[in-house]
């Protein structure tokens, strides 16, 4: 299909309309599936890739069920962003430019509208917490990811909030748990916006509403996942959605609270994030464990963490519920591109023209790992390519470690970046190590007893690997060039 053909994205609808019309890109099934465990399982295989247990399968298609057992009139959408073509065709770029694309969006934002509730589909249908069969766990088909999960988890919920000082808005997506009819356990990572937004509520004695969109445009889901420096406190993420589209993203007042949530959103909860409650996020199963997260472990159960009371559920007419795996190809993407745009930004400013681009690793869960392609020109670029590394550490706190490879390695073939190392890194000379810095606490490693070094959870030692030729030794490392040849002459349908 041409770009000018193309299916225009502006919701979930949308998108899966756009991918029915690409080959390989979708896949359906109408066979009851049970949202306990079984639907993970099924897209484990089908399509999840990233750190997921092996046997998986990496770029495969976006799945939607449409049998939920318990769920009648709901259809469960998987994997949308599961790969980088998939997010490309969704922002009209191609996939090894997505991190340019959203670098130039953060400096066009356009911030987001306003419309009236009688233009939002996400309220046509209006459940409110004070109707007698209110229920949770009988409205939303939240599946739960393990056997050992803490619970059914809203995985792809697009939280928004708004500082009650200053009245500026955030959104981004956290881990949610359904713990009863009406309540949600919220785990918020330190540093997150909406926490702060919590603890400013919270010191007052307040209540912080708080909207849950479900189900919307991908664009909104990758934009979401931007962080500081790039996105400082108070600034709005819709708003590089909305460069992404050429428009603003429209907003809805909710039904029950002070709060906006997303107009094109399949379903919305209403609520609020409650002061001095916390709950066991374990608390229904006791097992220890909540969910699959995207190193490829299952993170740990808290003990005590802040609880959402709800005030009400809206939704479009039989509406599809949006979920993601953990440890999946898709949180590669959502998080990973956004960091990519963030070093790209600040190493450009630092030294322009020098980075080429970069990849935040699948193996890294679209976190820990950036793969990044120097430049060298001049002898006087010797030993910038390290300065380019510390950069991205502060471009993305969250990153562990860097590789760096020069201009003629593809940064996105895993084999050619090890095929780097492997022969043009000397692990004495070329790797750099900063140790006792704070990084994310979901990495297992990141803990005292692991290293003596180690003095509290959450702290690592970032490294990089330099994998770069020294620019004296350039000709000595070049490789064997290929006569160009058209490939289709022979194979006319070689793609």
């Amino acid at each position: 299909m041409k770009n000018k053909d193309k299916i225009p994205v502006h919701d979930l609808r949308s998108a899966l309309e756009l991918l029915k019309t690409l080959p390989g890109e979708y896949v359906e099934t109408f066979t009851e599936v049970d949202p306990h465990a079984e639907l993970s399982g099924v897209y484990r295989y089908v399509g999840a890739g990233g750190t997921c247990q092996r046997p998986t399968r990496k770029n495969g298609p976006a799945m939607v069920f449409h049998n939920i057992k318990g769920f009648r009139n709901t259809n469960v959408a998987i994997g949308l962003n599961g790969s980088r073509k998939r997010v490309g065709h969704f922002l009209n770029c191609a996939p090894e430019k997505l991190g340019f694309l959203l670098k130039d969006s953060v400096k066009h934002a356009i911030a987001p509208v306003d419309v009236s509730t009688g233009n939002a589909v996400c309220q046509e249908v209006v459940h409110l917490a004070t109707d007698p069969d209110f229920d949770l766990r009988k409205l939303l088909p939240a599946p739960t990811n393990t056997e050992e999960d803490a619970g059914p988890y809203i995985t792809m919920g697009l939280c928004y909030a708004s500082d009650p000082q200053t009245h500026e808005s955030d959104i981004t997506i956290h881990r949610l748990c359904v713990q009863s009819k009406d309540e949600l356990t919220m785990w918020l990572t330190p540093g997150r916006h909406i926490d702060a937004f919590r603890i400013k509520a919270e010191a007052a004695g307040k209540a912080l509403p708080i909207s849950i969109s479900i189900g919307v445009d991908p664009a909104i889901e990758v934009a979401a996942c931007f962080e500081p420096p790039t996105t400082p406190l108070g600034f709005n993420e819709l708003s590089i959605a909305g460069a992404l589209r050429g428009r603003a993203v429209e907003m809805v007042q909710c039904k029950t609270i002070n709060e906006k949530a997303i107009a094109h959103a399949e379903i919305v909860i209403e609520g609020e994030l409650l002061p001095d409650v916390r709950m066991q996020e374990d608390i229904n199963t006791h097992t220890g464990r909540a969910m699959p997260e995207f190193p490829g472990y299952t993170g740990e159960a808290k003990a005590a963490i802040p609880v959402i009371k709800v005030k009400a559920v809206t939704h479009r007419v039989n509406p599809i519920w949006r979920t993601t795996l953990g440890p999946g190809e898709e949180h590669v993407n959502m998080a990973g591109i956004p960091t990519e745009a963030s070093i790209l930004d600040m190493v450009e400013r630092a030294m322009p023209g020098k980075l080429l681009n970069v990849f935040a690793h699948s193996a890294g869960g679209g976190k820990l790992l950036a793969v990044m392609q120097f430049k060298k020109s001049s002898v006087n670029d010797e030993g910038r390519q390290r300065q380019a590394a510390l950069l991205a550490f502060s471009a993305f706190p969250e990153l562990k470690h860097v590789i760096l490879v020069d201009e003629d390695v593809d940064i996105f073939d895993t084999d050619d970046v090890l095929w780097a190392m492997q022969t043009r890194y000397q692990g004495d000379i070329d790797t750099i190590t900063i140790p006792g810095v704070r990084c994310h606490p979901l990495d297992p490693s990141q803990v005292p007893e692991y290293s003596p070094f180690i003095t509290q959870q959450g702290m690592t030692c970032k490294t990089i690997f330099d994998c770069t030729v020294p620019f004296h030794l350039k000709t000595h490392f070049e490789r064997s060039t290929f006569k160009e040849v058209d490939v289709k002459r022979f194979l006319p349908d070689f793609e």
